[in-house]
């Protein structure tokens, strides 16, 4: 659609009009003050914001979503970050005495970005991306929410496209929540697999026997490793000693392993895992671990705007991860002009359904408004997301007042 091709001169005048009639604030403040359980979760939260011509605010907290709301619509962020929940207001962290100001609890959060993958990828580099390389994405987040559910046991995870060349995943469970730096940093140590910068040629070296993390990551990569690096990244074109008469890329990699295990055979050293380690390196999740270290460590928010794309940082449904298509999500033109345009048989649906907290006309009238443009399915994802949060806090609580009933 030619008219919602995003142009970032717009931005100024685009983002008042996203935060006025289409940004998700009742979720989003539902999401950050999880149930209020915990006294002060919301109003102890740092948020920072970007404005315009680079100007960085830091330790912006808010007592409540209106509060939020109209220093939102106020400043008109061109990003968002969210920070940690403090032991005191983020915004009178000057006022506390010296070293009391302490970042207390925050998601466990990752950070997946395609440039750390540019030695392995030949389609594109830097900031680019195609639907080539966006595979690494897509086995990135296979392999690490399988791990992160099965292996640690964390059930709430949120994983949002950054709006130009990465993902991001929240593990908002409570116990990663409260998880110190030494545990978050022994998650990501799990995690990571390949290591060593530019001048390390091999950046995976497996020992035997392979841990069962790691069998359960090749099982993920061997599904997409032929079709992506093989075929689509023609992995082995530019090798030196590679049989370059063999056009077949998949014939190239069968004759490749097959002159590799004779000489295996033959030689006393290791190399037993070759392939395997040739796999991992050019497939295998890479993050960055400073990231999902610090508690205090400040992470884009979802429904922010990418100010170089114009495109949204919206929730990727895992069930249809392997349809998730960064170019067609929505940019803030595109859902500004749809605005605009009444849709066809539309008619004005009924609100009382919807939550307590958005009953009031305006917040009736913002609902209206996201749900004529294409983020409505992306909220819905985020309301789906937030309601399996509330029905486990409520299990938790009922679980808990049934075991005092019982002493």
């Amino acid at each position: 659609m030619s008219t919602s091709d995003y142009d970032p001169a717009c931005l100024p005048d685009l983002l008042p009009l996203y935060y006025r009639r289409l940004f998700p604030f009742a979720q989003y403040y539902r999401w950050l003050s999880y149930g209020g359980v915990t006294k002060n979760y919301f109003l102890n939260r740092e948020f920072s914001f970007t404005l315009k011509d680079d100007i960085y605010v830091r330790y912006q907290s808010f007592s409540t979503q209106n509060e939020l709301e109209k220093e939102m619509q106020k400043m008109n962020p061109y990003k968002i970050d969210i920070g940690a929940v403090y032991s005191h207001r983020p915004s009178q962290h000057n006022t506390v005495k010296s070293g009391t100001f302490q970042a207390l609890e925050k998601e466990l959060v990752f950070d997946i970005d395609m440039t750390d993958y540019d030695d392995v990828r030949s389609c594109c580099s830097a900031a680019d991306i195609c639907s080539k390389c966006w595979t690494l994405m897509t086995i990135a987040i296979r392999i690490l929410d399988r791990a992160l559910r099965d292996d640690f046991g964390f059930q709430h995870l949120l994983w949002v496209y950054s709006g130009r060349r990465g993902v991001h995943c929240w593990v908002c469970d409570e116990a990663a929540r409260k998880l110190s730096v030494a545990a978050r940093s022994a998650v990501a140590e799990y995690l990571s697999l390949v290591k060593g910068g530019e001048e390390t040629v091999k950046k995976v070296v497996l020992s035997d026997p392979i841990h069962p993390f790691i069998s359960q990551s090749l099982s993920v990569v061997e599904r997409y490793f032929p079709q992506y690096a093989l075929v689509g990244q023609d992995l082995l074109s530019s090798k030196e000693g590679v049989d370059k008469t063999e056009k077949n890329p998949l014939k190239r990699w069968d004759k490749l392993k097959a002159v590799v295990h004779h000489k295996r055979a033959t030689s006393k050293k290791g190399g037993q895992y070759f392939e395997k380690e040739i796999m991992l390196q050019y497939c295998y999740p890479r993050l960055d671990v400073n990231v999902s270290k610090g508690v205090n460590h400040l992470l884009k928010s979802p429904f922010s705007v990418h100010p170089k794309t114009g495109r949204i940082s919206v929730p990727i449904d895992l069930r249809n991860l392997d349809k998730f298509d960064p170019f067609e999500v929505p940019t803030i033109s595109l859902i500004c002009e749809e605005l605009d345009k009444p849709r066809a048989g539309e008619e004005e649906e009924d609100d009382t359904k919807d939550k307590e907290n958005e009953t009031d006309p305006g917040e009736r009238r913002k609902i209206r408004d996201y749900k004529r443009t294409s983020l409505a399915k992306y909220i819905k994802m985020f309301d789906q997301f937030l309601d399996a949060m509330a029905r486990s806090r409520k299990g938790e609580m009922l679980k808990k007042s049934d075991l005092q009933k019982e002493f």
